[in-house]
């Protein structure tokens, strides 16, 4: 993605954290470019690249942190 990565509130990344520990299966909502997409799945994993931080899913989809819209569980 060319744009700016910005970076999360620790509240967020402490709820994702606390998501994925617990293996609790979530429906969230991202913009993947500019359009909006909702998956539902377990969190899995953590991973920072190029300074920007993803989730990965138990799928293997990535999601940057600052894409995420909402999260429901």
């Amino acid at each position: 993605m060319a744009d700016k990565y910005i970076p999360i509130a620790c509240q967020l990344y402490d709820k994702l954290e606390e998501l994925a520990v617990k293996k609790v299966k979530t429906k969230i909502t991202y913009l993947d470019y500019y359009e909006e997409k909702v998956v539902e799945d377990f969190i899995v994993d953590f991973r920072t690249k190029n300074k920007e931080e993803f989730l990965i899913l138990a799928n293997g989809i990535e999601i940057r942190l600052d894409k995420i819209i909402t999260l429901e569980n």
